[in-house]
């Protein structure tokens, strides 16, 4: 077969794939907030919802950011975001890691004061996206009931996008989501004793 004659049939089943493709598209038509799952072992659950962040800025959409758990780590995403201050509002909540603090009740009550602020960035309708980051940490420790949060998110208004990463995502969360990625880990530099690396992991 001549290259004229392989590029002819690759251009052709393109075609058909396209017109296929445009059929679909052509179906989706609703709008609207979404709530968003990063859960899994792997790394890049924060990393992945902080892409999302990103994209609503450029588009000038304002995002609220909630960190439950990550509160007193100096990050990279935040300098960067702090650029952005009539766009993004961050509340660090957290108090650390629960083997960091190894105070239960301190756990419990940064977690409640964190969803708090949550459900306010929720409300707010200047919010057109909201990060609780870690939040499924907080879920998995029961320091917040999973009912509580499932039902407001359930039912939160329907215009602001709600991502919540975080290992261990509870069965209730995933059921009311829109779209849930779990991140798998393959390999891990930290097998290897490399520590936290700045650009890396914060």
């Amino acid at each position: 077969m001549s290259e004229d004659e392989v590029n002819r049939r690759a251009n052709e089943k393109r075609a058909k794939h396209k017109q296929a493709k445009d059929k679909i598209l052509a179906k989706k038509v609703k709008e609207g907030g979404l709530l968003v799952v990063h859960t899994g072992k792997g790394k890049g659950k924060t990393t992945a919802a902080m892409g999302m962040v990103m994209r609503a800025i450029g588009h000038g959409q304002k995002v609220g950011i909630v960190q439950f758990v990550k509160g007193k780590w100096e990050t990279g995403e935040r300098v960067v975001l702090e650029a952005f201050p009539d766009l993004v509002t961050i509340t660090a909540m957290g108090e650390g890691f629960t083997w960091e603090t190894q105070d239960r009740a301190r756990d419990i009550a940064a977690a409640r004061a964190a969803w708090e602020r949550a459900k306010e960035m929720i409300l707010d309708p200047a919010n057109a996206m909201v990060l609780l980051d870690e939040i499924n940490i907080v879920l998995r420790n029961d320091y917040l009931p999973i009912e509580e949060v499932a039902a407001f998110l359930k039912d939160r208004p329907k215009q602001v996008h709600v991502i919540c990463t975080g290992r261990n995502a509870k069965p209730e969360l995933i059921e009311i989501a829109d779209l849930v990625t779990e991140m798998t880990e393959v390999k891990h530099h930290f097998r290897a004793d490399f520590k936290a690396q700045a650009g890396i992991e914060f």
